[in-house]
């Protein structure tokens, strides 16, 4: 028997992230469905360890450890950019790029956007893809998770661009609109964008509220 919840007890839920970007993004997709986010450190919850190799495994081990430190349904994302010509890193590993690379690097997105575009130094291929998985459970022990994928795919250019958005949008070009994520108005890039295209997945698995 599983303690998952019913659907009606989705209108909280708790955010496994305190991203301040990803609320702001996720708060404004979530909205409309008079679901309400709240972030994981206003209830206390720690962050989760994120060991694996895998985008889905460390989005769904962050809902999980959310949901079982509040009793709420926890959303989790896990997110990053795959660079073509990089064998697909940053990868799971995007917020602490430059960290691993050197232990004493500040953890800032900054240092990440300043570590890749020195490793793409004279590489022609600049390919490169958003990755984002959502996992919902709507109890820790949900043995259905809900999950939903969205690619995202653009370019990478050396020069930083625009003001809005957070982590590698200033250098992820979208050639057919001839902006980097961080130039969109940010309602734009939710309707267009590897999150919002990973949560339409996700919300058609839900049953009609």
């Amino acid at each position: 028997m599983t303690s998952t919840q019913p659907e009606s007890a989705l209108s909280r839920v708790v955010l496994a992230s305190n991203n301040a970007g990803k609320l702001r993004e996720f708060s404004a997709l979530f909205a409309p469905l008079g679901i309400e986010l709240v972030p994981q450190g206003e209830l206390g919850v720690p962050e989760a360890p994120e060991p694996h190799v895998t985008f889905v495994e460390n989005a769904l081990a962050k809902a999980r450890h959310a949901s079982q430190l509040t009793g709420l349904p926890a959303l989790a994302d896990d997110s990053g950019l795959c660079v073509a010509a990089l064998a697909g890193a940053p990868g799971v590993y995007s917020a602490r790029y430059a960290q691993l690379a050197n232990p004493r690097a500040e953890r800032s997105d900054e240092a990440n956007n300043a570590l890749l575009v020195s490793k793409l130094a004279g590489v022609p291929d600049r390919k490169a893809w958003y990755v984002a998985v959502l996992v919902l459970v709507r109890a820790h022990d949900d043995p259905q998770p809900l999950i939903g994928e969205g690619l995202w795919h653009g370019e990478i250019v050396d020069a930083p661009r625009g003001a809005n958005g957070f982590g590698y949008d200033p250098h992820f070009l979208l050639p057919d609109l001839g902006h980097t994520a961080a130039e969109l108005d940010p309602a734009q890039k939710n309707r267009v964008s590897h999150r919002a295209r990973a949560l339409k997945q996700l919300l058609d698995k839900l049953p009609p509220r």
